[in-house]
């Protein structure tokens, strides 16, 4: 990919707006479509560009299976969290309603934590799904 320099050039430029569409979509889903699943999609596809133009080893040096694998279960410990924190409470698992002093900032805040969960989890699994197919069939890349 070293001769195509538009390509390069134009993705340098691009990733960082679709970063903020995607932290835009995570944090504005409560209001409007979007959410965790699908901001977690977004931030994966700019990963997989930057995979796409840049290598699958640049990319795995940019962001390494391993921080994918702890950040995949960081998401699910989140999600989970929230739940365990809301028994803790007194209330029913991710009855939001006992996460602040009144109901309504409760499910605010139960929302955007939960989300932010889910976010980080789709980010992971899609692009370590990503680097394990696309990395099917070479020898010595440490797949």
């Amino acid at each position: 990919m070293r001769e195509h320099t538009i390509l390069r050039i134009v993705t340098k430029i691009i990733i960082a707006p679709i970063l903020i569409f995607a932290l835009y979509v995570q944090f504005h889903g409560d209001y409007s479509p979007g959410g965790g699943f699908q901001a977690g999609v977004v931030f994966a596809a700019a990963i997989i560009l930057y995979a796409l133009i840049f290598g699958l080893a640049e990319a795995r040096r940019a962001v390494p299976p391993g921080f994918l694998r702890v950040t995949a279960a960081l998401g699910v410990l989140i999600f989970a969290g929230t739940g365990v924190a809301t028994l803790l409470q007194g209330g029913n698992f991710l009855d939001y309603d006992y996460l602040a002093h009144d109901p309504i900032h409760g499910q605010h805040y139960g929302l955007i934590i939960v989300e932010f969960g889910v976010g980080v989890t789709v980010t992971s699994v899609i692009t370590s799904i990503f680097y394990v197919f696309a990395g099917r069939g070479r020898r010595g890349d440490g797949a």
